[in-house]
């Protein structure tokens, strides 16, 4: 059969509501809010091809698909496998744009190179490994009776630990005062001991480098596995995070808010991170695993963003990685995803097995099938490319 070639792309809109969860204070960061029901919104890109296969791939930022309309001219018609050359070439077309959209469309062209050579994408990749260590990363702390207190959080690891997890990873306060964070971070430690390996990720919220310092010594003092993205420069400043890792010994886990390969080495280079950070919804397949090869030239280790069957391909393809992110996660409410979009599909709390692993989905493509059902009951928009 020849190769199939791209005829048209559709973005499918949908609304779902997360039930116990709302916003913080300024309306950024999803925390537990009993009795609320957050009405959120997603897309699954869909690429159609002449051959009848089509790629899917589920989003929920539709600003990730905002710049479509500026190069679908040069997707209808090209060679649905030559996903190297459309990703070169639709890189430099978004340059000024920060290279948004990019990921959404090599993802669903790996997604059409699977069911084309009926296979899941790890197998495409040369993957391996069957299934993957899981983190239990958590939703931000709250004050509303959730984890609203550093016993809350201890509490909520010693669970994670029973469960099988052999990783735990904190999100902390919006607006918290310091010294609470370094409370969290050295109670969460005593209470599971030694043996599981913990992280903390404040996302940015640390106002100063003074207070990323403070609670990088807790982090020494408490032997964490990584500290990730402490303070408001937004995780892109190669000369702060260099300053700070020559003031802590814990390992930074820095570049989730770059995008495509350079920055991210350039950052490695830099002496500004010690683990890479990946997100096939920023870089897509192709650009996470240049990446994780790269990491890999350099003796250190990529950590995946985020859980989706996705990332779980691109892990089973790749040595140096540790842990799959399963979140966000929390005591009491939901994951921070629909659990209907995909058919026979888990990423939750208890998803794991007894050894905190999942399993890598064996069916070709992505691995597992879009709930097209529940899509479409849900759908508030169809946009369509032709």
């Amino acid at each position: 059969m020849a190769d199939p070639k791209i005829t048209s792309l559709e973005i499918h809109q949908y609304e779902y509501s997360l039930k116990d969860l709302g916003r913080d204070y300024n309306g950024f960061n999803l925390v537990y809010t009993p009795g609320n029901s957050l009405k959120m919104v997603g897309c699954v890109i869909r690429i159609l091809t002449d051959k009848g296969i089509t790629g899917d791939f589920a989003t929920g930022n539709f600003a990730e698909l905002s710049t479509i309309p500026m190069f679908w001219h040069y997707l209808k018609g090209k060679p649905a496998l030559q996903r190297e050359r459309i990703n070169d070439d639709i890189k430099r077309a978004l340059r000024q744009v920060a290279r948004i959209g990019l990921a959404q469309i090599d993802n669903a062209l790996w997604d059409i190179a699977g069911k084309y050579y009926n296979a899941p994408i790890h197998k495409l990749l040369g993957g391996y490994k069957k299934s993957l260590p899981c983190y239990a990363s958590t939703y931000h702390g709250d004050e509303n009776g959730g984890l609203d207190c550093p016993e809350a959080f201890s509490e909520f690891a010693l669970r994670c630990k029973e469960i099988g997890y052999p990783a735990f990873k904190i999100h902390g306060w919006s607006n918290a005062p310091i010294k609470k964070e370094i409370a969290n971070v050295l109670g969460v430690r005593e209470t599971v001991g030694d043996d599981m390996d913990l992280m903390l990720d404040p996302a940015c919220e640390l106002t100063t480098f003074g207070n990323a310092l403070k609670v990088g010594w807790a982090c020494d003092e408490a032997k964490f596995f990584w500290y990730e993205d402490p303070f408001r420069d937004g995780g892109i400043s190669q000369f702060a995070h260099r300053k700070l890792r020559q003031l802590i010994k814990t390992p930074l886990l820095q570049t989730e808010h770059v995008r495509s390969l350079e920055p991210h080495i350039d950052f490695a280079i830099a002496e500004a991170t010690d683990f890479v950070r990946g997100d096939v919804g920023y870089d897509g397949i192709t650009g996470v695993m240049k990446l994780a090869h790269a990491a890999e030239s350099l003796g250190i280790d990529i950590e995946f963003h985020g859980a989706n069957p996705t990332v779980r391909q691109c892990m089973a393809s790749v040595r140096n990685t540790n842990y799959y992110e399963m979140g966000l996660v929390h005591p009491n409410a939901q994951i921070s995803h629909p659990s209907e979009l995909y058919i026979d599909y888990d990423d939750s709390l208890e998803a794991v097995d007894s050894n905190g692993h999942i399993s890598v989905p064996q069916k070709p493509g992505i691995g597992v099938e879009i709930n097209w059902e529940w899509v479409n009951a849900n759908r508030t928009n169809l946009i369509i490319y032709e």
